[in-house]
């Protein structure tokens, strides 16, 4: 028996690739819910599903009563109407009903049914699109401009829908209906409609995903990313490794003559890119960071990851880059606080203790006994390396750090105030 409702659905199943068990089991829990509604109970009767041939047959298992002692038809079937199915019925049997579904069950159940077989359908069309998508994160897809609006990008991918948030553009690229784009995968999400495909061009996975395209190195774990930072449309800073001694892994990732960076460059619309080895020290790994400018030096603060860069007065301008770029670059790929301080205010005469007068010859005595020689290598030890020099008592530190304290703030308000009178 050919079905409408199957008809419904066959191409849709087989555009969309649904498992036939899983249709199978779709079916028979359809059609049980149409018996059910119909007869109160499902117990004897089953439902046989040929998918390829589009038929669909209801069997019910009934017991064989004399001619007008059917009291329950959903169970029970009269001698004269079972010889019909089965020639040799007999009073007390079971015989094996065919159902007429459509003269059974009437037009509004079987349209009920279609629509919820319709929507089952579409569930599983959901499931298995979130399925596939959501293992396909990170992966890089091309994807056809089709729809523009001020918050989104729409994208056709693989005959879906995907979306691009403002959130995931890059800011100095300009997007045309049927222009063809590349974008990574970023996030699936679940919603009530079909799953929600976020992509990006703007996320570093989008720069580490075009190198492991583009440098055969990478994708085979020879040269593995350590660290990206990026500013999408300005500037990407990547350190890398090798894994084999024998390979530069600046140089795999160049390429001959620079084809492979230059692709890559190509692909996010001429984005500087910078490239270092990655180390372990994080001194070297700091002053890498800050390519292409060189510091005089590192000091890196106890406490804390903040490290002071001291920069020649020409570079330092380079050093911070455009609105501070190159120092957040820095700071992010080396994961340190970098602060980039002048050479000409860092290099300033130190003040020797034998310079402060307000010092007693006595504490003079301690401090230089103790290895101090200048006020900052003072105040920069504090009050708890001060008090571990022998017979310095808390009162004299505190003293001596006051007279230090207040002899630099008198300084700068000098310097201040010669500043605001033009001397």
């Amino acid at each position: 028996m050919k079905h409408d409702v199957v008809d419904a659905v066959t191409q849709l199943l087989r555009e969309k690739g649904i498992d036939k068990d899983t249709f199978q089991d779709i079916i028979e829990s359809v059609f049980l819910s149409m018996i059910k509604r119909k007869y109160g109970q499902t117990d004897n009767f089953s439902v046989i599903f040929n998918l390829d041939k589009g038929d669909i047959e209801i069997q019910c298992i009934k017991t064989v009563v004399e001619d007008g002692k059917v009291e329950d038809p959903a169970v029970e079937i009269s001698l004269k109407e079972a010889l019909t199915y089965d020639p040799q019925a007999m009073v007390g049997e079971e015989t094996v009903v065919m159902i007429d579904y459509e003269r059974e069950f009437g037009r509004r159940i079987i349209i009920s049914a279609k629509q919820h077989l319709v929507q089952r359908l579409r569930e599983i069309e959901k499931e298995n699109l979130y399925q596939e998508f959501i293992g396909r994160v990170g992966e890089i897809v091309i994807g056809d401009v089709h729809q523009i609006t001020r918050n989104e990008i729409r994208l056709n991918i693989d005959k879906t829908e995907v979306i691009m948030p403002r959130s995931e553009q890059v800011y100095n690229e300009r997007y045309r209906r049927g222009d063809t784009m590349k974008a990574i995968i970023l996030q699936v999400n679940r919603t009530t409609r079909d799953p929600e495909i976020i992509v990006s061009r703007k996320d570093v996975s989008f720069v580490k995903r075009l190198f492991e395209l583009e440098v055969p190195e990478i994708f085979d774990n020879i040269v593995e990313i350590k660290a990206i930072a990026r500013e999408a449309g300005d500037r990407t800073k990547i350190a890398v490794i090798s894994n084999d001694k024998r390979i530069d892994p600046i140089g795999a990732c160049v390429g001959m003559k620079g084809v492979r960076i230059q692709a890559i460059v190509k692909e996010l619309n001429h984005e500087k890119i910078d490239i270092i080895q990655w180390t372990d020290d994080p001194e070297l790994m700091v002053r890498r960071a800050l390519s292409p400018v060189i510091p005089l030096e590192l000091i890196f603060l106890e406490g804390g990851n903040k490290v002071l860069t001291v920069i020649q007065d020409d570079l330092i301008a380079q050093a911070i880059g455009k609105k501070g770029q190159n120092i957040r670059l820095a700071s992010q790929l080396s994961g340190y606080d970098v602060e980039p301080v002048k050479s000409s205010d860092y290099y300033q005469e130190e003040l020797k203790l034998d310079e402060v007068e307000e010092l007693t010859e006595e504490q003079y005595a301690m401090l230089k006994n103790a290895g101090y020689n200048s006020a900052e290598e003072v105040l920069n030890g504090g009050r708890e390396a001060l008090l571990e020099i022998p017979d310095l008592k808390a009162e004299t530190v505190d003293e001596i750090l006051n007279i230090l304290n207040n002899y630099f703030e008198e300084n700068e308000v000098e310097e201040g105030t010669d500043t605001l009178t033009g001397a």
